[in-house]
């Protein structure tokens, strides 16, 4: 009996370990395509030099801390609708898009419009550099506008995965980079710099439609018209995908319906982790801001790695959005044990994937640092701190699946608080006191980084065992 028993747990290990797979890779892809966007303007920027490196660095950092909040927003979103759908309730789904949709609206356009009249405040306050300050004034002011957008696009993501239609947001955010990858070739080096750049990559065809007018080169400011621009199209492509008859007539997405309960809870569940995601952007804000006094050099090498490892935690995180998936389905099911295993196999799947990326870094730092730029210095303590984030690439694995997943059952608290308390009373502290006034410099912010995060996973280890997760209810 006992191993008929083992037997059937082996069996529903590879059913939900398939399952997570068949969930997460849609995401994975379209994580890593949405993060590209950023990837990109850096790898492009980077040939413009240090400066406009490191403002471009500090620029997106302000801007994603401003979006971050709608990570919280997309969040509840993908909660509600994945619990709604394992208790059948699919027009439930639709309310929490709508909801999701209206919160967006409410938080991105006051702020989209409150970032673009106070940008040359906020550049001069984070950066000694007035140079690279007015360089970071010329991105914030037109990435500020992309905020709305950004955040109704993470509240689709957050519909779209909750009701496992993951693959639908694969196809808008791939597409979506491909235009980013095409626009900021010519808004950042304009007609003239354009043909250049497609030619050396054999595509001189792509430079046709850009050569017919004269566009001037824009540099740093190019970049973010760049992104904007997608992020637009992203949003209008996620909303065209609704007219599909299975979502269109299952989820009634289309009515005009607003359920308040529906919308305090997802009130209730945005607000926590969008608060902990706005605390820990800004404390990557105040750590760029850290490094800045370091060294401009470091800073743009900083601006790097943290842009290369955005695109790499996506596997973990891509993971992770399934994991939460499974786990509020499965609790509208009422079957806890298959929750439960969600959750372990999905962080067996990101321990592998992200330990191979991991590896990857440790072994051929040089190689990627060299994507982004040529100076000798800046490659130095890139590829030093990219080694180093190669080891923490495990770490870093745990933390993130068991984070989505404790989201995923409704608790989005505690982890917003202890992620909140690691960054701002250990974090910044250490890297400000280590690397600035006992002048050790550039290894003391990654040194903390690495120990943060083996705290948060620890902390979230500790939180998954406890097991009261399983008797939340959203």
């Amino acid at each position: 009996m006992a191993i008929r028993f083992r037997q059937l747990h082996k069996q529903i290990d590879k059913k939900i370990s398939s399952k997570v797979m068949k969930l997460a890779t849609p995401v994975i892809l379209s994580n890593i395509s949405r993060t590209m966007m950023s990837f990109v303007d850096v790898m492009m920027v980077g040939h413009l030099g240090s400066k406009a490196l490191a403002a471009t660095g500090m620029g997106s950092m302000v801007v994603w801390t401003i979006i971050s909040f709608s990570i919280g927003l997309r969040t509840a979103t993908q909660t509600i609708s994945s619990r709604r759908l394992g208790q059948k309730k699919h027009n439930e789904c639709g309310v929490a898009l709508r909801n999701g949709i209206l919160l967006s609206f409410c938080y991105g356009l006051p702020v989209s419009v409150f970032g673009y009249v106070f940008t040359n405040h906020i550049a001069q306050a984070l950066l000694n550099d007035m140079q690279v300050a007015t360089l970071a004034g010329d991105y914030i002011s037109i990435a500020f506008l992309g905020v709305l957008f950004s955040s109704t696009c993470f509240v689709f993501q957050g519909f779209y995965t909750g009701i496992e239609k993951t693959k639908i947001h694969m196809k808008v955010t791939i597409t979506s980079n491909i235009l980013n990858v095409y626009l900021n070739a010519g808004f950042i080096y304009g007609s003239v710099g354009v043909e250049s750049f497609f030619n050396n990559l054999n595509l001189a065809f792509l430079s046709h439609a850009w050569t017919v007018f004269n566009f001037p080169a824009l540099g740093v400011k190019g970049a973010a018209v760049a992104t904007v621009i997608a992020s637009i199209f992203m949003m209008l492509f996620y909303f065209i995908m609704l007219f599909d008859k299975e979502i269109k007539n299952i989820f009634d997405v289309f009515s005009t319906h607003l359920n308040r309960a529906t919308l305090l809870r997802q009130i209730k569940l945005a607000t926590p982790q969008g608060a902990q995601e706005i605390f820990t952007m800004s404390g990557y804000v105040l750590l760029y801001k850290i490094v800045g006094i370091i060294g401009i050099i470091e800073l743009a090498a900083t601006e790097i790695v943290f842009t290369i490892l955005q695109t790499s935690f996506m596997p973990a995180a891509g993971i992770g959005q399934a994991c939460a998936t499974l786990v509020g389905k499965y609790m509208g099911q009422k079957k806890i044990e298959k929750a439960e295993l969600s959750i372990h196999e999905s962080t067996r799947l990101s321990l592998f994937v992200m330990g191979s990326v991991g590896l990857l870094f440790v072994l051929t730092p040089e190689i990627i640092i060299n994507l982004f730029t040529s100076e000798k210095e800046v490659v130095y303590f890139g590829v030093i701190a990219l080694r180093f984030a190669g080891f923490l690439q495990i770490i870093d694995s745990i933390g993130m699946t068991l984070w989505f997943a404790l989201s995923g059952a409704g608790n989005t608290l505690y982890p917003s608080v202890v992620e909140s308390l690691l960054v701002w009373l250990y974090f910044l502290p250490g890297s400000y006191y280590f690397g600035v006034i006992l002048n050790y410099g550039f290894i003391a912010p990654w040194l903390f980084f690495g120990s943060y995060l083996l705290f948060f996973a620890i902390a979230m280890v500790w939180k998954i065992k406890q097991g009261d997760w399983k008797k939340i209810n959203v």
